[in-house]
């Protein structure tokens, strides 16, 4: 057997079915690490000729390891993992349609949806016992606060998934129901076939969860590419999934932009999920058009805070450090555009710009820190930049600058006296920068926070509860909070409008979008 995650050098590998196309693509793998290559089903002519096209050596007489690749294209666990290192994205693609083919068969059995709801919920109770080595996946990855993440994130997932695990039990239909005489209709909801899934490095292992966990749940099987930057925590939930599900149920492709190309673009994904920016989602609705495949997507952000002049300031400067600073704003639902009543501007932003400074920055490992490093020097960059145009009317009222020392860390930053046309306010900063505009009235307040190209989250803070759900009704977002921001929860949905994509997280609206409706009509009369 290949080892997973073992390197090949100096051995010999047995490929059966070498004659195939996934066995000379293991064979080509295997070489690539520096293994000689043999084969069951190629005479030595056969075999010698593939040797030599693969490596251009004929050795195949040490001690052999066997790579459990068969003619039909089934695909081991190990081997996937080999496939995976070296690109091979249609073979891994493809394994996961022939695993859709045997979960269709299974799907007929009385009680699938009872097994893979138990699978789902031993899912949960393995990554709960072993929680610590993902969250050390996930922080060595990210720089994230450890305590912060353990007590802030790591709950949140395995609820999810639990949720998922009820929700594989209750895959329904409208009513049935007699529409035409002597006729019977029924609705069957089934799953969609492959899903191509996509997830962003700044909560790698949570988007991983709210991709995969609902498309199992309905029955589906998927292919999921981790933001290359941060894939650890997703290929050890890999490890644990692979105990309780079938082969080739849950695949994970590492890579680059053009594996996720290569994943959306391939035949045989019937659905295609990303969760990234909004450049990477018309580029996948465009590729997935070609196919006509489903798409789902969540993108981009940049929500508004409306704050009224009944609103507690420190009780709101608080919620609203706490929603823009966490995770270094890197979150597209972060608290990122404070428009505030004129009689409290002044106050708010002295109280916001206090929390900022009382926010803690730390470095990778800092049990006390309220956020870490930015991703990359690139998300260091775009922030730095986007405070680097700011116009002359601008101010940074805190902030505002690179932590000095190693690392991609920035300051908690306050910028106020922007406008509405300005940079700043139009695109999304993606880091630790909290906007503040004074707004006139009710209807300037609702102008400005809808007049982006963004709809995905927004909040509104007042103890007026008939204001709170006028402008809740008026606000062009997916999610509206009222006197908090940022939280979610398994039951209720999470998606955007205009330029922040289509389709739902979470929720039984996020399930549903992992099925497909079936209308079965049955004639019985006599």
């Amino acid at each position: 057997m290949i080892a997973a995650g073992g390197r090949l050098a100096d051995q010999v590998v047995l490929v059966t079915g070498a004659a195939s196309g996934i066995g000379r693509a293991v064979a080509a793998a295997c070489v690539a690490e520096g293994a000689a290559v043999t084969g069951l089903d190629l005479d030595r002519a056969g075999l010698q000729g593939l040797q030599r096209e693969l490596s251009g050596e004929g050795a195949y007489d040490l001690e052999h390891v066997v790579a459990d690749v068969t003619a039909a294209g089934q695909v081991t666990d190990a081997v996937a993992g080999l496939l995976a290192r070296h690109g091979q994205i249609d073979l891994l693609v493809n394994a996961a349609g022939i695993s859709t083919m045997a979960l269709a068969v299974d799907l007929s059995e009385d009680d699938w949806d009872r097994t893979l709801a138990l699978a789902l919920l031993r899912i949960a109770d393995a990554l709960e016992a072993r929680s610590e080595e993902l969250l050390a996946a996930e922080v060595g990855d990210t720089g994230k606060p450890p305590a912060l993440t353990r007590v802030e994130e790591l709950p949140a997932m395995i609820d999810y998934i639990r949720f998922y695990a009820g929700a594989a039990r209750m895959l329904e239909g409208r009513s049935a129901g007699e529409y035409m005489r002597d006729h019977t209709s029924s609705i069957r909801r089934e799953p969609v076939g492959v899903c191509a899934q996509v997830t962003p490095w700044n909560y790698p292992a949570m988007m991983a969860i709210w991709k995969w966990a609902p498309a199992i749940a309905a029955g589906n099987t998927v292919v999921l590419k981790p933001a290359e930057t941060t894939p650890s925590s997703t290929l050890f939930m890999a490890e644990v999934l692979a105990e309780f599900l079938p082969p080739g149920v849950f695949n994970v492709v590492c890579g680059g932009r053009a594996t996720g190309q290569g994943m959306v673009s391939h035949p045989v994904p019937a659905m295609v999920s990303l969760t990234g920016s909004v450049r990477a989602g018309k580029e996948v609705a465009a590729a997935a058009a070609a196919g006509l495949k489903r798409v789902h997507l969540e993108l981009g952000g940049k929500a508004p805070v409306l704050i009224f002049d009944d609103a507690d300031v420190a009780r709101t400067a608080a919620g609203i450090a706490s929603a823009g600073y966490f995770n270094a704003g890197q979150d597209c639902t972060a608290a990122t555009r404070v428009l505030v009543a004129p009689g409290l501007h002044d106050d708010f932003v002295a109280a916001l710009a206090a929390r900022a400074r009382g926010t803690r920055v730390g470095r990778v490992g800092d049990d006390d820190a309220d956020y870490g490093p930015l991703n990359s020097a690139d998300a260091l960059s775009r922030v730095q930049g986007h405070l680097s145009r700011l116009p002359d009317h601008a101010s940074v009222v805190t902030g505002g600058s690179q932590v000095s020392g190693p690392g991609y860390l920035f300051e908690p930053t306050v910028v106020t006296g922007v406008r509405q046309d300005d940079d700043i306010v139009q695109q999304e900063v993606f880091g630790p920068v909290v906007t503040v505009q004074a707004f006139s009235d009710e209807d300037q307040a609702i102008a400005w926070a809808n007049g982006v190209s963004y709809g995905l989250g927004a909040s509104v803070w007042t103890s007026d509860h008939g204001r709170a759900l006028r402008m809740a009704r008026r606000l062009d977002f997916g999610v509206v909070w009222i006197n908090t921001h940022v939280p979610s929860v398994a039951e209720m949905p999470h998606g955007g409008f205009k330029n922040s994509g289509y389709g739902k997280d979470l929720s039984v609206y996020g399930f549903e979008d992992y099925t497909r409706i079936k209308h079965v009509m049955s004639f019985i009369g006599a």
